[in-house]
């Protein structure tokens, strides 16, 4: 019985690993509709959304499952409660990539980002995969090294959060306030989507150490210790 409960929880952390990785593909087409005005990319992004929420759907499922027949104590009570909100958090990320391309698609044929931003949000972009990279291979080792390095990932993108904010409110702004509010709102999805990476990260690791990571990814605090 046991072997069985733990080739389910294998299998649903292969599942959780697979939504971080839809995450990261969502992102980077979104990404790419915004930055290149990339329709077609912007069309698959809704279509691989709801394959996204489908999955977590049924991991979800599945999750209440084992804890309603398994009865899972200690560590393996850690794993499934995690996997609920890793799968929610993964979904959510999706969700956010959408808004980043529907956003994008409300200017066709024009692109929406600024020659004198565009570089804040390239590097958004790429940071925002890399993130829902390193969670999706967080999730599939269990690595708490990793989840530290997803968490230093957050640090770069608050810095470019911080950057646009300061590039928006310059007199040398030549835009004006209709663009910049959209590129405050693309700002905040990018970096709501590394939140929610981090989030991943830190369930992770909690689920193999007991600890929490801290907000700099440097060091975890402890907590209440749960036995397993």
């Amino acid at each position: 019985m046991r072997d069985d409960f733990h080739r389910a929880l294998e299998a649903l952390v292969e599942d959780l690993a697979d939504m971080c990785g839809r995450a990261s593909t969502l992102v980077n087409a979104a990404s790419a509709a915004l930055l290149e005005g990339d329709a077609a990319a912007a069309e698959a992004v809704a279509f691989d959304l709801k394959r996204l929420t489908r999955l977590g759907n049924a991991v979800h499922e599945r999750a209440y499952s084992m804890l309603a027949l398994q009865a899972p104590v200690a560590r393996d009570l850690r794993a499934v409660v995690a996997a609920l909100y890793i799968a929610a958090d993964a979904d959510r990320m999706g969700g956010l990539a959408s808004n980043v391309a529907r956003t994008a698609r409300r200017r066709y044929p024009d692109l929406l980002i600024p020659d004198d931003v565009y570089d804040l949000f390239d590097e958004m972009a790429s940071t925002a995969v890399e993130m829902a990279d390193l969670a999706q291979s967080t999730v599939r080792s269990r690595d708490p090294g990793l989840a530290r390095r997803v968490c230093d990932g957050d640090g770069r993108m608050n810095d470019l959060h911080r950057e646009l904010f300061a590039r928006l409110m310059s007199p040398q702004w030549q835009h004006g306030p209709m663009v910049a509010a959209d590129l405050v709102l693309l700002g905040r999805f990018y970096e709501r989507f590394a939140d929610h990476a981090v989030e991943i990260a830190r369930r992770v690791h909690f689920q193999v150490t007991g600890r929490q990571l801290t907000d700099g990814g440097d060091g975890a605090q402890p907590t209440a210790q749960v036995p397993g």
